[in-house]
């Protein structure tokens, strides 16, 4: 570490949307003065668990479904966001089916912490059977029949047609139609111990790396293909084109409305612990 930096860690996924997003800030590609950063990449529910656990990460990516409960550690941050429409999770399954016939099948989803599985439970019919799996192996657990249904995240909703399955439901559309605002799914959270000022100086230095990922879109290839996981480059380009967009450079107050909307109905329903605001101010 440079004298007189501060380092802190920053935990995103290896999905290709946030390695777009944080190539240039974790590679001093942007300033961000007196501040260095320790990239912890890390699948999203992993990184949903460490925000609550004993050793939380300074900086970090959570799921809007995780944030109410991490929210009184962490304040969500104006840039980096996972928010949009058409940007939803999708329920599948080998054969044809109805939402309503859930109650009565068991169904992988990625993680209980995640947005995805809270849309579930807003929209599916009473209890699900639930199966936690990573979400990169939903898809063979349905084609394989180990499961009755998957509810799909990231990549997976480019490539579940070519495993055979047929989609059962987009719960964003649900999302959208139902309250007419963009489906918030993950956010950047920072650490309320480091101040208004440092947040405001992380966000700005955020939105940065962003414009500067827009502008440079050669510059992020190769780290964006070595987290890929094996994704093609058309799957890597569609991915980064749906979930980066204008709100991950700027929440603004629709982006923030969309939160706050999801929070207090999962809040409302009890679906969700916790009380604090995500918001510093």
């Amino acid at each position: 570490m440079a004298v007189g930096m501060t380092t802190l860690r920053l935990g995103y996924s290896p999905c290709p949307n946030d390695t777009f997003v944080f190539h240039a800030l974790v590679h001093g590609l942007v300033p961000c003065a007196g501040v260095e950063f320790e990239p912890w990449l890390a699948d999203v529910e992993e990184l949903n668990r460490r925000a609550v656990g004993s050793d939380p990460l300074e900086v970090t990516k959570l799921s809007v479904g995780a944030l109410a409960t991490a929210a009184e550690g962490y304040g969500v941050l104006s840039a980096g966001a996972a928010l949009g429409r058409g940007v939803g999770p999708l329920v599948v399954s080998a054969a044809p089916r109805e939402l309503a016939d859930l109650s009565r099948v068991r169904i992988a989803v990625p993680g209980r912490r995640t947005t995805a599985f809270l849309l579930l439970r807003l929209f599916a019919p009473g209890d699900v059977d639930v199966v936690e799996m990573r979400f990169d192996r939903i898809l063979g657990a349905v084609q394989r029949g180990e499961v009755d249904a998957g509810l799909i995240i990231h990549e997976s909703r480019f490539t579940f047609r070519d495993a055979g399955l047929v989609e059962v439901a987009d719960l964003g559309k649900l999302w959208e139609q139902d309250t007419g605002l963009p489906l918030p799914l993950g956010v950047i959270a920072a650490s309320r111990r480091l101040g208004g000022d440092v947040h405001a100086q992380l966000g700005a230095a955020l939105a940065e790396s962003v414009r500067f990922a827009f502008a440079h879109p050669e510059a992020s290839e190769g780290y964006v293909a070595a987290h890929s996981q094996e994704m093609s480059r058309a799957v890597c380009d569609q991915h980064i084109g749906l979930y980066v967009n204008d709100f991950t450079v700027d929440l603004g107050d629709e982006g923030r409305a969309a939160i706050d909307a999801i929070l207090a109905r999962g809040r409302h329903l009890g679906l969700l612990d916790g009380s604090a605001s995500p918001w510093l101010d």
